[in-house]
């Protein structure tokens, strides 16, 4: 266990508000929630509440990959942090998303993802972060 972090931050051109909910809109999350291109759309579950729970069940090739959490701090629309949960991840694996205001309908997004088995579980959540908020603009703009 380590204490690797991911810190990925990107421009969305949209509102704020529109931004934060679209993490906990199950509907919305499923459609941008892709960490690699040409990815299908995973199977997505949300109880967006603090102390809530969440299911993402992605699909790579034949596999389904479960990934799970809780929310720990939903602070709309500034700050949202929940755990995270895979076959990749370990334990106090923990995702913590800062949403800055830009005005002109952009909204700044600073993700930090802490605790990593390994550097190259890091690289692969790094690219998968920075891939899903690409998405996430694409789907908003």
């Amino acid at each position: 266990m380590t204490d690797l972090t991911v810190n990925v931050t990107r421009i969305i051109n949209a509102p704020i508000d529109k931004v934060f909910d679209a993490w906990l809109n199950p509907q919305t999350l499923s459609q941008f929630i892709l960490p690699m291109p040409g990815m299908p759309q995973p199977s997505v579950e949300t109880e967006a509440r603090e102390g809530g729970t969440f299911t993402i069940i992605m699909h790579v090739g034949d596999e389904k990959i479960p990934h799970t959490g809780k929310y720990l701090e939903i602070n709309r629309p500034n700050k949202l942090v929940f755990t995270w949960e895979s076959p990749f991840s370990t334990e106090g694996s923990t995702v913590t998303l800062h949403f800055s205001d830009l005005g002109n309908n952009r909204t700044n997004i600073d993700l930090s993802h802490v605790r990593f088995p390994d550097e190259e579980s890091r690289t692969n959540h790094d690219n998968g972060w920075g891939n899903i908020l690409e998405c996430l603009n694409d789907l908003l703009k």
